[in-house]
């Protein structure tokens, strides 16, 4: 797995979105959604704000693969099932990125059913 260039992951981090798509299994891309996102250390981190029946994630989880775009960074990626440990640690990352927003949006991405719906998402070499 590769990691993430430190600048690229900063710009991505600092953008307020994120586009994203999977791959369909004739490696053509689906079109992109705009989601919110976050980064933790040296992964980047995206929730489905509609739970784990969301097309796009649903979509994301099948295929692992898939194309992001922030910040002027536009890289290939995989994505895989965050693990339990980041929770606290993003929740608090998304709230102070996005509470301007209002309660009502932060809490979609925030709330007590979100672990299921988190993913990391890494460059592909």
């Amino acid at each position: 797995m590769s990691e993430w260039d430190p600048q690229e992951l900063h710009r991505i981090n600092a953008a307020t979105e994120l586009l994203v798509t999977s791959e369909r299994p004739d490696g053509s891309l689906r079109p992109y959604t705009t989601i919110w996102h976050s980064a933790l250390g040296d992964a980047l981190y995206i929730r489905s704000a509609r739970g784990p029946q969301n097309g796009w994630f649903r979509r994301a989880v099948r295929s692992g693969k898939g194309r992001i775009s922030a910040g002027g960074v536009e890289k290939d990626v995989t994505f895989e099932l965050a693990d339990p440990s980041v929770r606290s640690d993003l929740d608090a990352a998304l709230h102070k990125k996005y509470d301007r927003f209002g309660p009502e949006p932060i809490a979609a991405i925030t709330g007590d059913d979100v672990l299921e719906t988190t993913l990391r998402v890494m460059p592909r070499p």
